[in-house]
């Protein structure tokens, strides 16, 4: 089981960046994917959310209109598209897969290692 993101890097305020999040060795299509961040000295905190068939997605206030989750069950992949970036979007994106199932239910979370996005001039 495995989610690596990539795409992360250096971009100045204002600019646009967009993270990816390859998943493997489970049926990513039942999965719930969400994007976290962590800023330094910071608690981790959701970002956005697409449901299994990307029929569903919700943000944080502090990104929407300006941040897009995307996925493509095909590719085993989730996107997370950043515009208008801001220096308060500093941190490391995680992200995240989960599904709930059984009874009592159980609760099934992977997590990838993180991705650095730094905003800055």
């Amino acid at each position: 089981v495995q989610l690596v993101e990539s795409g992360g890097g250096l971009v100045q305020p204002g600019g646009s960046l967009r993270v990816s999040c390859e998943a493997s060795g489970f049926t990513f299509n039942r999965y719930v994917v969400s994007w976290y961040r962590q800023a330094p000295g910071k608690e981790r905190e959701l970002v956005a959310s697409i449901t299994t068939i990307g029929g569903r997605t919700d943000y944080a206030d502090s990104v929407k209109g300006r941040f897009t989750i995307s996925r493509d069950n095909a590719k085993n992949t989730v996107y997370l598209q950043m515009n208008s970036l801001k220096s308060e979007d500093t941190a490391v994106y995680y992200c995240n897969a989960h599904k709930r199932e059984g009874w009592p239910p159980y609760d099934y979370d992977y997590w990838g290692q993180g991705t650095q996005v730094t905003v800055s001039s």
